[in-house]
């Protein structure tokens, strides 16, 4: 039970944060997402650096004056742009995030990416910048990545721990979704079933085998990356528990080791001394917490799935050739429609925590080529994308066709890891450069 312990942070301000995503009816259902995208230097396939002359900050710079976007600073440094409720945000190892009003239609977005594309790759190649849709840099690793000159970014750098931490923050690059939900019951049960759904997507999804030039031996190294950072604040936010409510994520997030707070504009560094929980019932340097505190503790707690007014799933490499859209139309078709959410709840229900706990350990090295206990994942999902298919057509929104490229992949048997792979010691003879024109954006 969430209790106000001090007047200066009412706890029941923190639920409301939750409380406030319920929409009235599913017919105001949206879908968000978070494109992240690697910038790299055509000539050399080196990581895009931040500075110098043809460097992304100069980059952002004139694109904003050309299409009229708003510089987001932090120290005086642009990091981002924002054009109404749209940004574009550089994440800590340069990589280029874009972040959409969220649509009530697939399309919505296809085309929006699509504008935003027309207007970012042209200038892109005058910088003699390429982006990659892809899960990791493919020849530049964190050594000689200079981290984003943002406050934050070089607190938690110093302060997350996991052997793999930096190659998370700097080198790797995914997609998130979003979706909205209209009650707490509602939230709950679309937030375990995607708990659940999470290990098998970065199967699925999984689109970064080649690192620093070489075969890692993982079909998605940036997902082995996230298996070793943190443990406090990565992986499951639930134990898959069908009471779970917003009051039990609250207190997640509560007791996770806090990072850092802010005051004004300055970042004060916790480094991990204290949980949000303890800087409520004793103040620190000073300071008493704020529900501004919590919401910062939220941001930089990073499970696979978070809760926020919305449902975030976030553990996908990058990908592109549409299979960006499928993996948006596979969850709406599973997340949208009640009776579709309720026949995958019970199908995966028949596998325990434990074995999800399992399975996201072996997708980064297998892929699709591992078992949910006993059963071939392969199996598994085959069944989840025809029930997803079912669930778009009931919509009745033609969205359907969205999940081709992804129906291509998983009727074989294969991920995106697989084809590459395929070429890498095929046709492409190892060669980078083969593996660069086949991810780059155009």
């Amino acid at each position: 039970m969430v209790h106000t312990v001090k007047e200066h942070l009412d706890l029941k301000e923190v639920r409301k944060l939750f409380t406030d995503g319920i929409k009235l009816t599913p017919q105001d259902f949206k879908v968000g997402v978070e494109y992240e995208r690697l910038p790299i230097i055509t000539e050399n396939n080196q990581a895009a650096s931040y500075f110098g002359i043809d460097g992304i900050c100069e980059f952002l710079r004139l694109y904003a004056r050309n299409e009229n976007w708003d510089y987001i600073i932090d120290s005086d440094n642009i990091i981002g742009l924002k054009k109404l409720h749209d940004t574009i945000t550089l994440e800590p190892g340069i990589q280029m995030e874009m972040s959409l009003t969220p649509q009530k239609n697939i399309q919505n977005i296809e085309e929006k990416l699509d504008e935003l594309d027309e207007e970012l790759l042209p200038l892109l190649y005058e910088f003699g910048i390429e982006l990659l849709a892809y899960g990791i840099y493919p020849v530049t690793t964190y050594k000689n990545i200079k981290i984003l000159p943002k406050q934050r970014y070089r607190i938690m750098a110093n302060y997350l721990w996991g052997i793999l931490s930096d190659v998370m923050m700097r080198e790797t690059a995914g997609i998130q979704a979003c979706f909205d939900f209209d009650s707490e019951e509602d939230a709950m049960q679309k937030f375990r079933v995607a708990n659940m759904l999470a290990p098998i997507s970065t199967a699925m999804f999984a689109n970064s085998p080649i690192r620093g030039g070489v075969d890692t031996g993982y079909k998605s190294f940036r997902a082995l990356a996230w298996l070793n950072t943190d443990s406090e604040r990565c992986g499951f936010a639930t134990n898959l528990r069908k009471d779970y409510t917003f009051n039990d994520y609250i207190n997640t997030v509560l007791e996770t080791p806090m990072i850092m707070f802010k005051r004004e504009d300055i970042n004060y560094s916790v480094n991990g001394t204290m949980t949000l929980k303890q800087f409520i019932n004793n103040d620190y340097m000073g300071h008493n917490a704020t529900l501004e505190d919590f919401k910062l503790c939220a941001n930089l707690y990073f499970p696979d799935v978070r809760l926020r007014k919305f449902i975030e799933i976030r553990n996908h490499d990058c990908v592109g050739k549409g299979l960006q859209y499928a993996l948006l139309a596979f969850y709406k078709g599973i997340l949208y429609s009640k009776t579709v959410l309720q026949d995958v709840d019970e199908y995966l229900s028949k596998f325990n925590f434990q074995n999800f706990a399992e399975l996201r350990y072996n997708v980064p090295k297998n892929g699709l080529d591992t078992k949910l206990e006993n059963t071939p994942l392969s199996k598994i999902v085959k069944e989840l994308v025809n029930i997803s298919e079912k669930g778009l057509k009931e919509a009745g929104q033609n969205e359907e066709s969205y999940l081709e490229p992804l129906q291509d992949l998983i009727y074989q048997g294969l991920c995106p890891a697989d084809i590459i792979l395929k070429n890498w010691y095929g046709s492409w003879n190892k060669d980078v450069n083969k593996l660069i024109k086949y991810t780059a954006c155009e």
